[in-house]
């Protein structure tokens, strides 16, 4: 049995965040919404998400900005949430272990939960503007 390697480097993050991507783009019920929202930025978007993951699981400061700004009016509920999670967990799981992969699994968990409610927020309140 081969040992998966472990999430040590940018051209790690960079493996993780063009699968997982690459996955969202050809799944039924993701790929419609943030094809419809990136458009042709699909590089500008990689970029943005290689710099995140790499100051959240590496330590090195290169993201700075508001995740969640972006996200606030995407037409999403449970289910696009559900299935996102379940992406990047198969993604993870299939391509990496040790630490940083559980860290991985456990900051994307905790980004979607805070994301859904701040969403389901903002849609029962359409007077909150960012």
């Amino acid at each position: 049995m081969q040992t998966l390697p472990e999430i040590i480097s940018l051209e790690d993050i960079k493996l993780l965040v063009d699968t997982f991507y690459q996955r969202i783009q050809a799944d039924e019920l993701l790929g419609p919404v943030f094809n419809e929202r990136i458009k042709d930025k699909w590089p500008v978007h990689l970029e943005k998400m290689y710099r995140f993951w790499q100051t959240v699981l590496l330590g090195e400061h290169t993201y700075n900005g508001s995740p969640f700004p972006p996200h606030a009016k995407l037409p999403v509920d449970h289910e696009h949430f559900a299935a996102w999670m379940a992406l990047f967990t198969k993604t993870v799981d299939e391509l990496f272990a040790g630490d940083k992969a559980i860290e991985a699994k456990w900051r994307a968990g905790k980004m979607a939960e805070m994301f859904e409610h701040k969403i389901a927020y903002f849609k029962k309140n359409p007077f909150n503007i960012l």
